[in-house]
């Protein structure tokens, strides 16, 4: 007899093995009712958000994991796991796209129902501080054990596992620095210049974050690179 494949097997809510196994009904439930909503944009605003989350939950994943192959020496593996990293959080950067679409005065609207929310309590990017911090730890405790000359690494084979991990970790820290620039003209676009955010903080002061360095040995040594060169310190 055959299969009837339109029967679910795994155990779960759902009609479908895919409703089961993604939780649809209750991921797609987890955003306002139309009826319940003070605008209708707030269904764009929610999943933005929502599904920030869900990528930064992989970056942070990958991240860990990464770190922990750092410590266990497995270099090529920790850099493979951190461009995955990157990539997830290069994925929120590009989302942010369609808060464009969202009018300044349309946000003050959904600004009411957002209560003291700020995106500084997200659990994504609060995990994601921890980890940069892990990772440069790692990283240090790496170059200490095999006294590692970075200046040497980089003006060495940039194939060599230490040199890709390097490269690797640069990625990572520069696909934050890019989200947070394009988080904070998202920010000012909607909301403008020297205004407070939902959790009372000055908008304006995200763009010091813009230039915070997770591996600041990783970014000083081309500095040392440049000023020790063929052409000497650069004014």
């Amino acid at each position: 007899m055959a299969k009837d494949y339109s029967v679910a097997v795994l155990d779960g809510e759902g009609a479908t093995d895919y409703a089961r196994y993604m939780r649809t009904d209750t991921l797609l439930s987890l955003q306002r009712r139309p009826e319940d909503m003070v605008h209708r944009d707030e269904l764009l605003f929610q999943i933005v958000h929502q599904s920030t989350e869900l990528w930064l939950k992989l970056a942070n994943a990958e991240a860990a994991a990464a770190a922990g192959q750092m410590t266990a020496g497995a270099l090529d593996t920790a850099s493979r796991l951190l461009g995955r990293s990157a990539l997830a959080v290069e994925l929120t950067t590009e989302q942010l796209e369609m808060l464009e679409s969202l009018t300044p005065w349309t946000f003050q609207a959904i600004r009411t129902v957002l209560g003291h929310g700020s995106g500084f309590e997200s659990p994504g990017w609060t995990g994601l501080q921890k980890l940069g911090k892990e990772l440069n730890r790692a990283f240090a405790a790496l170059i200490d054990r095999d006294e590692v000359d970075l200046a040497e690494v980089y003006r060495g084979d940039p194939d060599v596992p230490v040199y890709r991990l390097a490269e690797a970790l640069i990625n990572w820290d520069e696909r934050v620095a890019l989200w947070r620039a394009r988080h904070y003209k998202i920010a000012t676009r909607i909301i403008g210049h020297d205004v407070v955010g939902t959790k009372g903080a000055p908008v304006d002061s995200l763009v010091r974050l813009v230039v915070h360095k997770f591996f600041p040995d990783l970014w000083q040594v081309r500095t040392e690179l440049t000023r020790t060169g063929p052409m000497g310190t650069v004014s």
